[in-house]
């Protein structure tokens, strides 16, 4: 991609109103674009890198072999009246008369499930779904990392038995351990409760941050945490870590699906509800979470898995066109008409993993530099392929 041709620009300063880090990096370094509060538009950099994080979460989903499909955003009033969500959840759900816009798919999964459910051969069922959702956010800040408006994939599963469904939900949490994993973050599993979601205990998936939101208890001997909202314990036993969740995982038991009738017949010939689960990750937040942790005062340093291109080539004097030719795709190649210094800036406020740089100086050889890193090393384009 010609840095010239790429829609918008770096900006020099960041909104008036930007507080966290990724909202200053990510709107100045052309990621993202705000057209309200907790409303935003991923502009071609933004969709690359959810584009990679969303790769990641699929290959790991499919993995446990859950199936990808697609639901719809607008939903009848009657199916979430059956569960008694209509009501219940009414401040965080978008109602327009007999319609919501979809913050989750608890209701319309099982009402889909229980058109085609009928023995226990049909099961289990894993499907799962990446779709925007709207949430009535009282207080939007954060950059992207609180929205009204996000793109989150949200997994569903269905089981004959307890014992079978537990046995899928830890899959699915070793899962999430291996996506986050894969995008550079380190992650704390922390117990929580369930919200508008569950009167259960779930499971939530926390990374360490000054910035975060959240406080967790974490307990010193098993690394697991506590979210202070239902920490009962002696806090001179735990760590105290602000974080930012990342991801959730949801039991459900029977609860909803014995309210909406979904069930199967069983080997004995018995009707039986299924019990329900359901795993949630954002990947806008996601996102906005990864520049949280992964930033300094230049701009972003991006884990090589989700940055927007694997090269930032810089080329000086008119220099790169060769070099840029043999590198493929995965390259962000600055062709501009402007100095050396600017293109230097911009290099480090996008953040992608190695800057190159082409010029009279260099010769027949490339300088290379790590974003992570302050070392230079000159190299052949031959070495830089392979």
């Amino acid at each position: 991609m010609r840095y010239s041709q790429l829609f918008p620009k770096t900006k020099r300063d960041a909104p008036k109103d930007a507080v966290a880090a990724n909202h200053k990096l990510l709107v100045r370094g052309g990621y993202i674009d705000q057209l309200m509060a907790g409303s935003w538009t991923l502009l071609p950099l933004g969709w690359r890198v959810v584009a990679k994080i969303t790769q990641i979460i699929r290959e790991e989903m499919n993995a446990t072999g859950a199936q990808e499909m697609l639901m719809p955003l607008l939903h009848p009033k009657e199916v979430w009246e059956e569960t008694g969500r209509w009501e219940s959840a009414a401040e965080v759900m978008y109602q327009l008369d007999n319609f919501g816009l979809a913050f989750t798919h608890e209701e319309v999964v099982l009402d889909l499930v229980r058109k085609h459910l009928e023995s226990y051969l049909d099961l289990p069922i894993k499907i799962y779904h990446f779709s925007t959702k709207f949430r009535n956010e009282a207080r939007a800040t954060g950059g992207i990392l609180r929205g009204r408006e996000f793109l989150m994939k949200d997994l569903y599963s269905l089981h004959a038995s307890e014992e079978d469904f537990w046995k899928y939900y830890e899959e699915v949490k070793q899962a999430y351990l291996k996506i986050f994993k894969r995008v550079g973050l380190d992650v704390i599993v922390t117990e929580a409760a369930g919200g508008v979601f569950t009167g259960n205990h779930t499971h939530e998936f926390q990374v360490a941050a000054s910035s975060g939101e959240d406080v967790i208890y974490v307990d010193p001997k098993t690394g697991t945490g506590i979210n202070k909202e239902i920490f009962a314990g002696e806090e001179k036993d735990y760590k105290k870590v602000q974080a930012i969740e990342v991801g959730n995982i949801f039991s459900f038991g029977t609860y909803y699906s014995e309210k909406m009738g979904v069930d199967f017949t069983d080997k004995d010939g018995t009707k039986k509800p299924v019990w329900f689960g359901s795993y949630g990750i954002g990947q806008t937040r996601l996102m906005g979470a990864i520049v949280e942790i992964f930033h300094d005062d230049k701009g972003i340093i991006w884990p090589g898995s989700v940055a927007p291109f694997k090269y930032h080539l810089v080329g000086l004097n008119g220099k790169g066109e060769d070099v840029y030719k043999k590198l493929g795709d995965d390259v962000l190649f600055d062709d501009r008409d402007v100095s050396a210094g600017e293109k230097f800036a911009d290099a480090d406020l996008l953040g992608c993993p190695i800057r190159l740089v082409v010029s009279d100086k260099t010769g027949d050889k490339i300088e290379a530099k790590r974003r992570d890193s302050e070392a230079i090393k000159l190299i052949d384009i031959a070495s830089l392929l392979d």
